[in-house]
C-alpha cells in the first residue's frame, strides 16, 4: 500500500478557499475592520514579507473570536457542499480517484480549516490533517487548537503515520510551506510536475499561475 499526500489550496483547487470562506462568514463590521487590521498584513505576505501562518492566525482572531461554533460548523457544511465543488482541478480529482482505485490511503494536508475540510473529505472517503478551531463553551475563541499547523506538516504527519510501512509515498504542493512534506515523498509533484532533485520531469496536468 502507498500513502498520497496531497495539500488542498492551488493543488486540490484551482484557488485559495480559506480566503473564500473567511469573506463568506465574516460580518459587515469585521469586514469594514479588516480593510484596517489586516490590509497591510496581506500586502506584506503577498511581497514575501509576512508569512502565511501569521496571517491566516491574525484573520482567525478577527472573523472567529466569539462566533458560535455550530453556526460556524454549519456554514463550513454548506461551503464544502455548494462552493468547493466549483473549485476542484479535474485533473487532481482524478489523480486521487487513481490511488484510491489502487488502495492507497490518501490524506488532505492543509493549512485551512476543518470546518469545511472536515466534511468535503468525509465526502470523498480522504484522512485529514489540517488547522482546527478551538471551541470553548460552544464558541469559537479565535484560535487554532494546538497552534497553527501550515508549517509544520511533515511533523504531524509523522506523528500521525509510521512511513516506513508504506511501500511508497507520493506528495502534492505547490508551496513554500509544502516542501518539509514533499521531502517526505518518493514521488514528489510540485505544481503539476514531477519533481526529482532539481530536476523537473513528468507533467501531471496545466498548472496556471497563483
Amino acid at each position: 500500500m502507498d500513502l498520497a499526500l496531497v495539500d488542498f489550496d492551488h493543488t486540490i483547487t484551482i484557488t485559495d478557499t480559506y480566503a473564500g470562506f473567511l469573506r463568506s462568514v465574516a460580518t459587515p463590521q469585521q469586514i469594514a475592520s479588516a480593510k484596517w487590521s489586516v490590509a497591510p498584513w496581506v500586502l506584506g505576505y503577498r511581497a514575501g514579507l509576512v508569512p502565511a501562518a501569521a496571517l491566516r492566525t491574525r484573520v482567525t482572531r478577527l472573523v472567529f473570536t466569539g462566533r458560535d461554533a455550530a453556526q460556524i460548523e454549519a456554514a463550513g457544511e454548506r461551503y464544502a457542499t455548494t462552493v468547493l465543488a466549483e473549485r476542484l482541478r479535474p485533473q487532481m480529482m482524478a489523480r486521487i480517484d487513481w490511488h484510491r482505485g489502487r488502495g492507497d490511503r490518501v490524506v488532505v494536508v492543509s493549512g485551512s480549516l476543518d470546518a469545511y475540510l472536515r466534511p468535503w473529505c468525509s465526502r470523498h472517503g480522504l484522512e485529514l490533517i489540517c488547522n482546527r478551531l478551538e471551541v470553548a463553551d460552544g464558541r469559537l475563541t479565535g484560535r487554532y487548537l494546538d497552534g497553527d499547523r501550515g508549517a509544520h506538516k511533515a511533523v504531524d504527519i509523522r506523528a500521525r503515520y509510521d512511513l516506513s510501512r508504506f511501500a511508497r509515498i507520493h506528495a502534492y504542493g505547490d508551496s513554500s510551506e509544502d516542501r518539509p512534506m514533499l521531502s517526505l515523498a518518493h514521488e514528489r509533484w510540485h505544481r503539476g510536475l514531477c519533481v526529482h532533485g532539481q530536476a523537473v520531469s513528468q507533467r501531471l496536468h496545466p498548472w496556471p499561475g497563483r
